[in-house]
């Protein structure tokens, strides 16, 4: 029983306490390696993370001023004004392919086109409403007009055209026919300004004139001195005159006042501001710069087929002061027979007679509905003011 007293449970203990405690640390060990090491992985996705949101987190949306720096939209706003711009029906085409201007030369049926265009020198354009009875004066009248420099067109009222092919210069000429019809009819269908805006200046004259005083090369040039937009040559004294304005003077190369301080009729001084006075032609002989006829066509109306009262207005279309840029040449002087052409056409003296009156007095009718017209456009007009009140 003696050894036996010697294995006590406090020995026993003894003896198994150093390997449990190895195990227990080595356990304690291993887990904390595995913990650290999961925490190492995790911390590196946890630091792999914060980029995308980050990313996330500071992407703002656009402020109100970015569309309006964005280059993206230029082009768009750009093709949107150019648009506006474009000739109305020339939407569906390319803009470098439209012409939105014509003229009236003559093109040849071979060569070729773009050098043809190239060398062509400036021009004006003389049109006149032509009957056959006249055509002396007119072929004497249309041969003061050099080929080079002046388109000539005709406007044949009588619808005549073929008794002219005679003359030297009708092949050249470009012939419009319309029986009975006036020049103010004609130049408002077939003058539009955009037909005739390669032309310097237009000349839109009667056809019973005549030019032994007159060359149209020194009135261009004494016109383009004096800064005239609309003029015409001074009347001789021989002619039919309505208004003393239009008579040549007989002194210098340009008046644009006229003076009448006694007699019956409207008094003109020297502070009169308006037609008859000043900044006023007749409409015989009256010549447009470009500019101004671009004007004066929108003034006319469709069916005024006579134009009265037109002239007193003209002076609107001056580009600029009427008492400056309208203007009567005295260098270059013209002869007006008075010749009634309209309301004639060949018939019986008493019809005759009879058609001219119905002329005149449309005539008159046709004054007073263009003043009407006047009056009211200016009274609607909310956004117009009258230079010359």
């Amino acid at each position: 029983m003696g050894p036996a007293s010697n294995d006590s449970p406090h020995k026993r203990f003894s003896g198994v306490a150093p390997p449990a405690a190895l195990v227990f640390f080595v356990l304690v060990f291993v887990g904390g390696a595995i913990v650290t090491l999961d925490h190492k992985e995790n911390l590196s996705i946890l630091q792999l993370q914060p980029k995308e949101v980050v990313v996330t987190e500071e992407t703002r949306p656009p402020t109100s001023e970015v569309p309006a720096v964005e280059p993206a939209e230029e082009p768009s706003n750009i093709c949107e004004f150019q648009n506006q711009c474009r000739p109305p029906g020339s939407e569906a085409l390319p803009r470098g392919i439209v012409q939105d201007m014509s003229n009236f030369e003559m093109e040849s049926l071979g060569g070729h086109p773009e050098r043809r265009v190239a060398g062509r020198p400036a021009k004006s354009l003389l049109a006149i409403p032509v009957g056959i009875k006249q055509k002396a004066v007119v072929d004497k009248l249309v041969s003061k007009f050099p080929g080079d420099k002046f388109t000539v067109m005709l406007f044949h009222y009588d619808g005549v055209v073929d008794m002219w092919r005679d003359l030297r210069w009708a092949d050249r000429a470009i012939h419009v026919s319309a029986i009975d019809q006036t020049k103010w009819w004609f130049g408002k269908r077939f003058l539009h300004p955009d037909l005739v805006a390669e032309y310097d200046y237009i000349f839109l004259w009667d056809e019973d004139i005549e030019v032994d005083g007159f060359d149209p090369i020194r009135y261009l040039k004494i016109v383009r001195r004096e800064g005239l937009q609309i003029s015409q040559p001074a009347l001789d004294r021989r002619s039919q005159i309505h208004h003393r304005l239009t008579v040549r003077a007989r002194k210098g190369e340009v008046h644009r006042r006229f003076y009448k301080t006694t007699g019956q009729g409207n008094r003109c001084y020297g502070n009169s501001t308006g037609p008859p006075c000043t900044g006023w032609v007749e409409m015989m002989v009256p010549v447009f710069s470009r500019a101004a006829w671009r004007c004066s066509w929108h003034m006319i109306q469709n069916d005024l087929i006579y134009a009265w009262g037109l002239d007193f207005k003209l002076g609107y279309c001056a580009q600029g002061d009427r008492r400056l840029n309208v203007g009567i040449v005295d260098g270059e002087y013209v002869l007006h027979r008075g010749i009634p052409s309209l309301g004639d056409g060949g018939k019986a003296p008493a019809t005759s007679s009879t058609d001219r009156l119905a002329v005149r007095q449309r005539s008159y009718t046709e004054l007073k509905i263009f003043n009407k017209r006047w009056e009211a456009a200016v009274t609607d007009d909310a956004c117009w003011t009258d230079p010359y009140p």
